[in-house]
């Protein structure tokens, strides 16, 4: 009986937690993350399309935040990998405690002079909420790991594409660029080759 009684105990404890905690499901990818159109800063549209065949990290960015720093081994990564097929794509976003207030030209001059950024930047997007912008929408519906599906929660989360635009991770905004967890995951898909072509 007092077996029982533990065995009921537990799974109305299982049952509470989950209830409380229960993470967004994320669907499978079945299409290219880089079958979407964007602008960059200088306001000229660019079809992701451009970047298959490439590993990319995508990355949303601000620069007054706590974690505007990453730019800074965002572009180490940029400098040692680009010639092997990484490209680095910056997303500012103004959502978080408006932390990137600054107009695209104002961004561009931030970066360059700061932290000599050379990888390729965007127009400002939001990455959460009704207007967020497709390719966001998109990201954030995935199954994914070690982050699982789910809103952006702050600046610097970072999404992996391997060269089929199937995206492989997703990393939170604590995790640095350069973490060896983030690196492994680069040097690894960097040595493989596309398994089929990026497309819608």
């Amino acid at each position: 009986m007092n077996n029982l009684l533990l065995v009921l105990a537990a799974g109305a404890l299982v049952t509470v937690h989950t209830g409380c905690s229960r993470a967004v499901e994320g669907v499978q990818q079945e299409t290219s993350a880089l079958r979407f159109k964007v602008k960059t800063l200088q306001g000229e549209e660019v079809d992701l399309a451009k970047y298959a065949g490439k590993v990319v990290m995508i990355v949303n960015v601000a620069s007054k935040c706590g974690y505007t720093p990453q730019y800074k081994q965002l572009q180490q990564l940029h400098e040692k990998y680009a010639e092997r097929g990484l490209a680095i794509l910056g997303f500012p976003c103004n959502q978080f405690l408006w932390q990137e207030p600054g107009s695209e030209a104002e961004i561009g001059e931030f970066c360059r002079m700061n932290y000599g950024v050379t990888f390729d930047m965007f127009a400002k997007v939001d990455v959460k909420g009704e207007k967020a912008c497709e390719l966001y929408k998109f990201l954030t519906s995935l199954d994914t790991k070690p982050k699982a599906a789910g809103k952006i929660s702050w600046n610097f989360e970072k999404f992996l594409v391997n060269r089929s635009g199937i995206v492989v991770a997703r990393f939170g905004s604590g995790t640095k660029p350069d973490a060896p967890e983030v690196v492994e995951v680069i040097e690894r898909e960097l040595a493989k080759a596309a398994d089929t072509p990026g497309g819608g």
